[in-house]
């Protein structure tokens, strides 16, 4: 004859046949590995496009900084507005053309150029009230041009931050220093 069943043992033959069931799996494995790979390829992502459009920067400020080189913003009498407008049609691929500062200084000498990140200053609404010098100089002045962007960024998965000011955002800059060409 056998043993009535007891409550124990039912809770033990459950207990191992659910230790032997791998129908789930997968789908635990999927959870332990799925959220760290997700947060890697968000960070690889915000890296990428961080580092893109820096990259972009340095290419449009050497850009710009051969019109002025050249005396081609000199001869066409260019703004300050018509400038930072004319660095702008370059790079509206990512940039939104509001926040682009240009900054454009004549040096007495090579030693005392300034290509350091400047400090900005903010008003109540969040707005750079900075004011930017432009000066493209004349035929052999020495000539510093800063562009710099104030670029959004999250804060990433796992505490990544690629944020370089108190706001949370990242302050881009690209800066060229050189010799206006002598007038012909």
């Amino acid at each position: 004859m056998t043993e009535p069943v007891t409550t124990t043992k039912r809770r033990r033959s459950r207990c191992g046949a659910f230790a032997r069931d791998s129908k789930g799996a997968t789908a635990v494995e999927f959870a332990l590995v799925g959220a760290p790979f997700l947060a890697l390829l968000i960070a690889l992502i915000q890296t990428f496009l961080v580092f893109f459009a820096q990259q972009l920067l340095e290419s449009i400020v050497l850009q710009s900084s051969r019109l002025v080189m050249t005396g081609q913003v000199q001869s066409a009498q260019m703004s300050q507005a018509q400038f930072q407008q004319a660095v702008c049609n370059q790079i509206k691929i990512l940039f939104n053309c509001s926040g682009i500062m240009v900054d454009m200084q004549v040096a007495s000498s090579w030693s005392s150029t300034n290509t350091a990140m400047p400090t900005l200053t903010f008003d109540s609404s969040g707005a750079v009230t900075n004011a930017w010098s432009y000066n493209a100089g004349n035929a052999g002045d020495i000539v510093v041009l800063r562009v710099m962007y104030v670029w959004p960024v999250m804060l990433g998965p796992l505490g990544f931050n690629l944020s370089n000011m108190s706001n949370g955002n990242r302050l881009m800059m690209s800066s060229a220093a050189f010799q206006n060409e002598p007038g012909s």
